[in-house]
């Protein structure tokens, strides 16, 4: 009976908007206005006037684009399809990274193909200080490949929020206090990519591309990025309380939206690095610090 009132409550969720980061000030923007190709770039195509596009994946290449800015702090969110049918051992990813060599941040949304009939994996990551192998998945409980889905990153002095249609999938708390890294000084810019990566993607690796279905094909649209954008915005960096996303709403979870964190881990997480005792005999710090 539980699950059933949070399914019907995330229905009612979604509907009514309740917290609908979306409609905070959104300004989608066509792709070239904030984003440049960075890998082949006969494998991406503009549509509707360049306001979406479409990715390409086939045995000769994948594809990549990125940011023309960097942010330190901020909202960015996209709307993908995915692909359709069989997708294993494909990866699609919207990421954000500081774009150094050593000591990196990075905040990953990885989508990992499968056989037709089975779920969608994602895959959120994250590196503060160098150090990442954070992962987690979840099985969406929908068919990303059906219909587009805002998939966002809400980056703010005291947590990072991982964000499918709304509904937060994975909270990284600043416990900078307890010794713990969070990404805080380095400024990123926004990737993505398709590409094959059929040695790890679905299922371990067992599952392999089959370039029979190919070319493989995902769309994005609605490019919305809100931040301090460096180098340029040194007020906007200086005075962070007068930015929305660090207001007091934006700080922590809702409870509605706690409600919502706590039915996607019940039903819908499938891998948590910090309960990974093959890995961790001793879980990392951050997971002893809560999330």
């Amino acid at each position: 009976m539980e699950h059933k009132n949070l399914t019907i409550n995330l229905l009612l969720f979604l509907l009514l908007g309740a917290f609908n980061l979306s409609n905070v000030l959104a300004r989608p923007a066509t792709f070239l206005q904030d984003f440049r190709i960075t890998w082949s770039d006969n494998h991406i195509k503009q549509l509707d006037g360049g306001r979406g596009i479409q990715l390409i994946l086939d045995q000769s290449s994948g594809c990549g684009f990125a940011s023309r800015k960097q942010y330190l702090f901020g909202h960015v969110s996209m709307k993908i399809k995915l692909i359709p049918g069989d997708s294993a051992g494909t990866v699609a990813a919207f990421y954000m990274n500081s774009d150094t060599d050593t000591v990196r941040d990075e905040l990953d949304f990885e989508f990992l193909g499968n056989r037709s009939g089975h779920p969608y994996t994602v895959q959120t990551n994250v590196y503060a200080h160098g150090k990442g192998d954070r992962e987690q998945r979840v099985n969406l409980w929908f068919d990303p490949a059906a219909d587009f889905h805002t998939y966002s990153i809400l980056w703010n002095h005291h947590h990072v929020a991982f964000f499918v249609d709304n509904v937060p999938i994975r909270v990284y708390k600043n416990n900078e206090a307890r010794g713990i890294p969070y990404p805080k000084s380095q400024p990123m810019g926004i990737y993505s990519t398709l590409w094959e990566a059929d040695d790890w993607a679905t299922r371990g690796g067992l599952e392999k591309i089959d370039w029979n279905k190919a070319p493989f094909f995902a769309y994005y649209k609605d490019f919305d990025i809100e931040g301090c954008d460096v180098p340029g915005q040194r007020t906007c960096i200086s005075n962070p309380n007068n930015n929305w996303w660090e207001g007091p709403a934006f700080r922590q979870l809702s409870a509605k939206q706690a409600r919502l964190y706590r039915w996607v881990r019940m039903n819908h997480m499938i891998y948590d690095y910090c309960t990974d005792k093959s890995r961790y005999p001793v879980p990392p710090r951050e997971c002893l610090a809560g999330y």
